[in-house]
C-alpha cells in the first residue's frame, strides 16, 4: 500500500473521515478500515462524539500505538460564526480532545479554520509549545490559504521553530466554485503548484466531491441547491463524462477514478473519506490497485484535449 510521510510519521494514502461516526451504528467501520489496512483516523474536536466513540474504541481494542490520529480544533463552536483562532481556544480544544480519546498524544494535530486578522507569530508559538510538551507530534493546516502557510512557516524557520508540516484543504477532480461551507478552502490551481514545489502533504477532505461523480447528479437535476452550488459547472460535467469513459475501461466507477486523482498528484497526497457501507469502503481501498498513465490522468482534468 502506498504510504506518505508527513514530518517522519507514515500516513495511510485513506483517512478514515469520522463526523458522522455518531451516526453509524457501531465502530463497525473503523473495524473494517483497520482490517484493510489503513491506519489513519481523522476526527475534530467540533465533531459531535466522534473523539469519545473513537477513544471508548482504541482501549477495547488496545490499538492506539497502531493509528496514527489526526484531529483538528478552534472550529466555530455550534450555532456561532466568532472565530476561534488563539491560543487559549486552541490550548482548550487540545487539552479536551486528549482526555475525550484517552491518549497522552495527537499524531498530526490541524487548526480547522483561519483568522486572516490573527497574526500567525503566536499560532506557531503555542503549537510549539504543544509539541514540545508532546501533546502533539505533529501539526498543520485544515482550510488556511497556502499564502498564510508560507506566512507561518517563514516565521517559524526565523525563529527556530517548527511550522505546519501538511496541509488539508478541499481537493477533487471537480473544482469547487464556491466555498461549500463556510470559512472552507479548496486547492486551486496556485496552491496545486505551491505544493509541488516545496512537496508539502496535502490530506484532502471531500476528495470525492460530495459524490458528484456517483451518478446520482445531472446538469438536468438541480435539486440538490448545494452541490448545484459548488459543483456545476460545464468543465466540472466534461470532468465526470471523461471519468465515466475511464471508469468503462477500468471496470470500475467514475468515483474510483475521481478518488484516483486525488491519490496521483505531482506532490504527496492522502484522501480523506467517508464511506457509509462495507461496500464503498473496498471501492476506495480497491483504487489503490489501479493503473492509469499520466497522459490519461491529464487528459481526465482537461489539460489535454485528446487522449494519447
Amino acid at each position: 500500500m502506498k504510504t506518505i510521510i508527513v514530518d517522519e510519521i507514515t500516513v495511510s494514502p485513506l483517512i478514515i473521515g469520522t463526523g458522522d461516526l455518531s451516526k453509524m451504528n457501531g465502530t463497525w467501520i473503523l473495524d473494517e478500515f483497520v482490517a484493510a489496512g489503513g491506519t489513519t483516523i481523522d476526527m475534530a474536536y467540533q465533531y459531535t462524539n466522534s473523539e469519545v466513540i473513537i477513544g471508548q474504541w482504541m482501549k477495547e481494542n488496545n490499538n492506539r500505538d497502531q493509528l496514527v490520529l489526526l484531529s483538528k480544533c478552534v472550529h466555530p463552536l455550534k450555532g456561532e460564526t466568532t472565530a476561534r483562532v488563539n491560543p487559549e481556544s486552541i490550548t482548550h480544544d487540545l487539552l479536551i480532545s486528549l482526555e475525550r480519546l484517552g491518549t497522552d498524544y495527537i499524531d498530526l494535530y490541524a487548526l480547522h479554520r483561519d483568522d486572516e486578522s490573527v497574526a500567525v507569530e503566536p499560532i506557531i508559538d503555542i503549537l510549539n509549545e504543544h509539541l514540545s510538551q508532546g501533546r502533539i507530534r505533529t501539526f498543520g493546516a485544515s482550510n488556511w490559504s497556502y499564502q498564510r502557510i508560507q506566512q507561518a512557516n517563514d516565521y517559524a524557520e526565523r525563529q527556530g521553530l517548527k511550522g505546519f508540516t501538511f496541509n488539508s484543504p478541499n481537493l477533487s477532480l471537480a473544482i469547487a466554485l464556491e466555498a461549500r461551507w463556510s470559512g472552507c478552502v479548496s486547492a486551486d490551481e496556485n496552491t496545486a503548484l505551491w505544493h509541488d514545489n516545496n512537496q508539502l502533504p496535502l490530506l484532502s477532505w471531500s476528495a470525492q466531491a460530495g459524490g458528484f461523480f456517483s451518478g446520482a447528479f445531472s446538469p438536468e437535476d438541480r435539486s440538490n441547491e448545494e452541490m448545484v452550488r459548488v459543483y456545476y459547472s460545464e468543465p466540472n460535467w466534461e470532468r465526470y463524462r471523461r471519468a465515466v469513459i475511464l471508469a468503462d475501461e477500468k471496470k470500475v466507477t467514475p468515483t474510483q477514478i475521481a478518488l484516483y486523482f486525488v491519490l496521483h498528484r505531482p506532490f504527496p497526497t492522502a484522501a480523506i473519506i467517508g464511506p457509509r457501507t462495507s461496500d464503498e469502503l473496498a471501492q476506495s481501498f480497491a483504487v489503490l490497485s489501479l493503473n492509469i498513465n499520466e497522459s490519461d490522468l491529464k487528459w481526465l482534468n482537461l489539460e489535454r484535449d485528446e487522449r494519447s
